[in-house]
């Protein structure tokens, strides 16, 4: 963000959290936005699980493609599926959910708070009592972490099938080698991480795009830099939160067979 000092990085950085807190609390505040979340989650499931498929496909595709081609160079063509099929599980499939769900879903929410706000809605809410927080933002954050944690179960069939049929069909590796090297090494402890990872990068995403369609300023202008503000900030925390996740889940859980 250009101009941006220091002091107004904390003073946004704390904002943020202090709206991350804001969702946390009134999330379990009564009454609870049922028809608003329904409506949400819908919209961000039609606008994201079509694309989300189209990538994880050729995400699998490439992902055993790379490692086939390395096990045969060292001669561990049996673990290609094991690689492969973790490599989706943990990394992949959160990653691709939360992209999608950041840049489609996620820059919707932030224009149209952004254009509530610059119409004064947000205001004329405030005046009135009624929380944005918990009548906008609550249900809008519950969408994006439902979504993202459904979306990352199909990517991880998609992109595992994906793998699959490269593997097998372009590399000429055999079905069985890969999949039982997969379930050698695999644990659900694997799965379960990825599921925590989308739930998470849902939360950041619905909570970064609602905070910056909150703090809009500037008119029409200002929705159109919020939206992609929002998206990039998105994006850094992903992967500062992914590389924390990864490295407290490896020292956490012991690998399978060690």
């Amino acid at each position: 963000m250009p101009g941006l000092s220091p002091v107004g990085g904390v003073r946004q950085a704390g904002s943020l959290f202090a709206l991350f807190l804001d969702v946390g609390r009134l999330i379990f505040k009564r009454p609870f936005q049922g028809r608003e979340f329904i409506q949400q989650a819908w919209f961000i499931a039609s606008v994201t699980i079509f694309p989300t498929m189209m990538v994880s496909i050729p995400f699998g595709a490439v992902i055993a493609l790379e490692l086939g081609t390395l096990a045969r160079q060292i001669g561990a063509q049996s673990f290609t599926g094991s690689a492969s099929v973790l490599a989706i599980i943990r990394e992949a499939s959160p990653i691709v959910c939360a992209l999608l769900i950041a840049g489609a879903g996620g820059s919707a929410i932030c224009a149209d708070l952004g254009s509530r706000k610059i119409r004064d809605e947000i205001d004329a809410m405030e005046v009135l009592g009624i929380s944005p927080v918990q009548r906008l933002v609550v249900p809008r954050v519950l969408a994006c972490i439902l979504v993202s944690t459904a979306l990352n179960g199909l990517v991880c069939v998609v992109g595992v099938a994906g793998g699959y049929f490269f593997n097998v069909v372009l590399q000429g590796g055999t079905p069985g080698a890969y999949l039982s090297s997969f379930s050698a090494l695999a644990q659900l402890p694997d799965l379960y991480t990825g599921e925590v990872k989308a739930f998470i990068f849902g939360l950041i995403a619905g909570v970064v795009a609602a905070y910056k369609g909150l703090n809009v300023g500037g008119g029409p202008k200002g929705v159109g830099d919020a939206v992609n503000q929002s998206v990039v900030i998105t994006f850094m925390l992903l992967f500062a939160v992914n590389f924390v996740i990864t490295a407290v889940y490896f020292q956490v859980v012991p690998a399978k067979g060690s």
